[in-house]
């Protein structure tokens, strides 16, 4: 089940449009590398993608970049969900996407008013505890002790995700090194050494893993 199908469980379509009018949903487009939303300051703002996709990408003090998540239908994301500090988080579409914003405030206010707000709000914590077990995943990826261990611990946990041993890398390489916060120059020797070791294969992005 996709996330949008997870969100939306149990829900009817009228009920959630009239849901989204009531507490002031406001639904967006954006292209492709454009950003979404500057950390916000209203920390009380959740937004749902709805089509496409975007990374969650946090800028240090220095500038350096780090992807903090891939987001895809149905994902959700919000400075609620993150550690507070004073670094920049900003959502960049990697593909023409449509995203929805709620205020969490307006939707607590309805559960015990509206059937459909109750439902929302548990599929958004059944979705938050999917988060919770990706940060997880995420903790042990960014801990590995070597750019090998890293680019292996990632193709596995995409292996699970797909249940495949093949599957297309959505990152670009520059976006799969702030991914895994190491160099790219150092990224793509050890990719290199990975093929011709015979760990993977990759054409045209299409990785297979063959251990």
């Amino acid at each position: 089940m996709t996330s949008i199908n997870k969100l939306y469980k149990d829900i009817d379509e009228k009920e959630l449009k009239r849901l989204f009018t009531i507490i002031n949903a406001n639904t967006l487009e954006y292209k492709n590398n454009q950003t979404i939303a500057y950390s916000m300051r209203n920390r009380n703002m959740i937004g749902i993608i709805e089509e496409g996709s975007a990374n969650l990408v946090r800028f240090d003090y220095n500038g350096s970049r780090t992807i903090i998540e891939e987001l895809n239908n149905g994902d959700v994301f919000s400075d609620m969900f993150l550690s507070s500090n004073n670094s920049e988080l900003v959502a960049i579409a990697t593909s023409n996407c449509k995203v929805t914003f709620i205020e969490y405030d307006q939707l607590t206010k309805k559960i015990k008013t509206n059937n459909t707000a109750a439902i929302l709000m548990d599929n958004l914590f059944k979705l938050l505890s999917d988060k919770l077990i990706n940060k997880n995943e995420r903790i042990e990826l960014l801990t590995a002790r070597s750019i090998r261990n890293k680019l292996l611990s990632y193709f596995e946990l995409q292996e699970k995700k797909y249940n495949s041993k093949s599957f297309n890398l959505n990152l670009t390489y520059t976006d799969l090194a702030d991914y895994l916060a190491v160099d790219r120059s150092a990224m793509m020797r050890e990719l290199k050494n990975l093929k011709d070791e015979g760990f993977i294969k990759d054409v045209n992005k299409k990785i297979t893993i063959l251990y």
